[in-house]
């Protein structure tokens, strides 16, 4: 059995995508910095008959969460499937005349130091494997820069160079990365942005694996 490692675990879109790829028979590990959250998702899952472990870590801690991605592939099995898809700081989000050098500290480190931690962490076990994907979740400011959300615009701007690197070094492996973008706020009544639907998305590019961007829906005018 091989692993799917969700860094960033939710109820919503994180909770459904781990329902999904627990479902296609990959076992489940679910990263994040609130214990109580991480039990109360592994219970939910272990309901529905998928093998589920909560591994807590900060994403502004490197080491934390290279521990934790660590721990999961020794006692589930080797990460064939990674997801970086955590919730940005809501003060990431400052207009961007009021930015100041030190406010990208930790943007930086959640969406660059992070997923580069993430990555270092599972490609040796892919490579072992001959096979793996590397799935980015992000917000429209990675692609369209939002003024009154500078931290989130720079540091995704920076996520998204460095997983179209990876798409294009790592394809000769077998190991496909890609990002999913989701323009607008993630509701469970929403036509293409729903928890749900999002995860039945990510689960087809994990298996087509055809190409780097996706988008949800489209970018609004």
């Amino acid at each position: 059995m091989t692993t799917f490692a969700l860094v960033g675990a939710g109820p919503g879109l994180g909770l459904a995508t781990a329902r999904r790829f627990g479902s296609a028979g990959h076992a489940v590990a679910l990263i994040s910095r609130n214990a109580e959250k991480l039990e109360a998702l592994t219970a939910e899952l272990t309901r529905d008959g998928i093998r589920a472990e909560g591994f807590t870590a900060d994403v502004l801690d490197a080491e934390s969460l290279d521990a934790a991605l660590y721990t999961a592939a020794k006692a589930l099995g080797p990460v064939e499937i990674l997801q970086y898809s955590p919730v940005p700081h809501a003060d990431f989000m400052r207009p961007v005349l009021d930015t100041g050098v030190d406010d990208l500290d930790a943007p930086l480190s959640f969406s660059v130091r992070g997923p580069v931690t993430a990555v270092n962490a599972v490609l040796s076990g892919m490579r072992a494997l001959g096979r793996g994907t590397l799935l980015f979740v992000n917000g429209g400011s990675a692609v369209r820069p939002h003024p009154e959300r500078a931290g989130t615009s720079i540091a995704f701007a920076a996520e998204s160079a460095y997983a179209r690197m990876l798409h294009d070094a790592l394809a000769p492996e077998n190991i496909h990365a890609a990002q999913l973008i989701i323009p607008g706020a993630i509701r469970p009544d929403a036509e293409h942005s729903s928890p749900e639907v999002l995860a039945r998305r990510l689960y087809d590019i994990h298996l087509k694996r055809d190409g780097f961007r996706h988008y949800a829906e489209p970018l609004p005018d």
